[in-house]
């Protein structure tokens, strides 16, 4: 048995269907089950019995997934001893999109740190929601910073709600605030296709009824207010980013009716070390309400 197989008992666990659980853990629907089936066969018990689309944990499988939680805590309480016994300054790992971390970041950032003067925080930038996912379940930071909803194997401690605004060229002639309905047609420079925040948005469009142009993919915020500093298209941002946009040259204006998401910090469900929980502790206490 190694760690991957405790986090797939785990998750499966949590969500009662396979399909909910290899969606939380980014893998394949028939992986999982398999990888279920083989430790079910290691081990020489039934983890999880079969009912109609989902699971059942059996008594065997209730004892085993509570060790697997104890386990895998185990594990990031020795990392976490490891990394305080071989560096000359603690550090905090916070995993952030671009267009959130010159705004919420930096804000609780300038708080901690003048309260935590010898902890180094170290940003994981990465690209969008799924890349801060990614970055906790890898292990690779510590806390997330995102947009509501995460999965469920996270636990998520809200900040604020923030807007979201139309970042465009300078030049066009658009009323502020823009009604929602002037997004039809228009060109705009989306996530990729398949991502969460792209699903997002599209249901956004079908919910007003608008179908926006897709301009050629970008990856990451940065990329996409790249293409509109060079003249090729608008996008949808979040008002923390307004600030970096405006200074560029372009153009924020609010939407109409005002879409607004919920920020938060996120973390993996596991006991939290004492610079996790300070850090949690200055941003729930300097957040916005």
């Amino acid at each position: 048995m190694n760690l991957q197989q405790l986090r797939y008992v785990v998750a499966t666990a949590e969500h009662r269907t396979m399909t909910d659980a290899a969606r939380s853990l980014y893998i394949a629907q028939p992986a999982l089950s398999r990888a279920i089936r083989d430790l079910e066969r290691e081990l020489g018990m039934t983890l999880f019995a079969r009912s109609g689309r989902g699971v059942i944990v059996t008594a065997q499988g209730r004892r085993v997934v509570k060790l697997a939680r104890e386990a895998l805590d185990a594990v990031h309480e020795i990392e976490a001893l490891s990394a305080q016994g071989h560096s000359p300054a603690a550090e905090l790992r916070i995993a952030s999109p671009p267009g959130l971390e010159p705004g919420v970041a930096g804000r609780i950032l300038r708080a901690y740190t003048a309260e935590h003067p010898k902890v180094r925080v170290h940003i994981v930038r990465c690209d969008g929601r799924d890349g801060v996912v990614s970055a906790i379940r890898d292990q690779r930071a510590d806390l997330g910073l995102t947009d509501l909803p995460v999965p469920a194997d996270l636990v998520s401690h809200p900040l604020e709600r923030q807007e979201i605004v139309l970042i465009s060229p300078p030049g066009l002639d658009l009323p502020d605030p823009v009604p929602v309905r002037m997004l039809d047609g228009m060109r705009l420079a989306l996530p990729p296709g398949g991502s969460a925040r792209r699903r997002e948005f599209d249901a956004l469009f079908a919910r007003y009824g608008v179908a926006p142009v897709a301009a050629p993919a970008a990856g990451e915020q940065g990329d996409r207010l790249e293409q509109a500093l060079a003249g090729e298209a608008s996008l949808l941002g979040y008002r923390g980013t307004a600030e970096r946009a405006v200074r560029a040259g372009l153009v924020v204006r609010s939407l109409d009716p005002s879409v607004r998401r919920v920020i938060a910090l996120v973390h993996a469900r596991r006991r939290l070390p004492a610079l996790v929980k300070e850090f949690l502790t200055v941003a729930e206490g300097g957040s916005a309400a």
